[in-house]
């Protein structure tokens, strides 16, 4: 990795999960000493892979909203509960990174949602307040798959930005892997500027917002 100093695991731990809508999985969740940004990012181990086969991995970031209380303004709880199944299945490691908002944090993302209430969209709504539109960096992600012996994966993510971010610090990114779409009607114009503004590989012909 780039000058970057290498992260190790800190402790190891088996965690049965239960989801809302009944599936469980068994997983080993992994923390680290030495990342980057100081923050307390979880590696969520799950499946068992085929001898010399290439993991899937998802970087999820933690969103309370969507992920604890099921919130219809974002897709990130729906897409946590598909890629702990996906992953399972193949065999990977879910990266749970504690970056709230798009890297804003949880109080500055529930202004941008005020915002957002005013007409303005998801990006528009972060520069109003004198934010990134995105304020995400990988590399403590990098590093804790180092630390784990992944070099290369394929991406689970409809971000472009994430697989190019891990390619520049020298994970080998064999294949990125579109997530399923899951639109409500809170949420619609949120996924179309991700499309519009972000590049993400959603199809854009069904995110209606009529």
């Amino acid at each position: 990795m780039p000058d970057t100093p290498a992260a190790t695991p800190r402790a190891r731990v088996r965690v049965p999960l239960r989801f809302h809508d009944g599936y469980s999985v068994d997983a080993e969740l992994v923390t680290f000493h030495g990342l980057a940004d100081g923050q307390e990012h979880v590696a969520v181990v799950l499946g068992d892979p085929a001898p010399d086969s290439v993991p899937l991995v998802r970087l999820h970031s933690e969103c309370l909203t969507g992920d604890v209380f099921g919130s219809a303004r974002c897709d990130c709880g729906p897409q946590l509960r598909e890629a702990a199944e996906r992953i399972a299945d193949r065999g990977g490691v879910l990266l749970y990174l504690r970056q709230e908002g798009r890297g804003i944090g949880l109080y500055n993302k529930l202004d941008a949602y005020a915002l957002q209430d005013q007409g303005l969209d998801t990006y528009e709504a972060n520069a109003a307040l004198g934010l990134p539109e995105d304020a995400r960096d990988y590399t403590a992600a990098a590093q804790m798959l180092a630390a784990l012996g992944i070099d290369e994966l394929d991406l689970l993510s409809n971000n472009p930005d994430k697989a190019e971010q891990l390619r520049t610090l020298g994970v080998v990114v064999r294949d990125r892997v579109p997530t399923g779409v899951f639109t409500t009607a809170h949420n619609v114009r949120y996924l179309r500027a991700k499309v519009l503004q972000t590049s993400h590989t959603l199809p854009l012909a069904e995110l209606s917002v009529g």
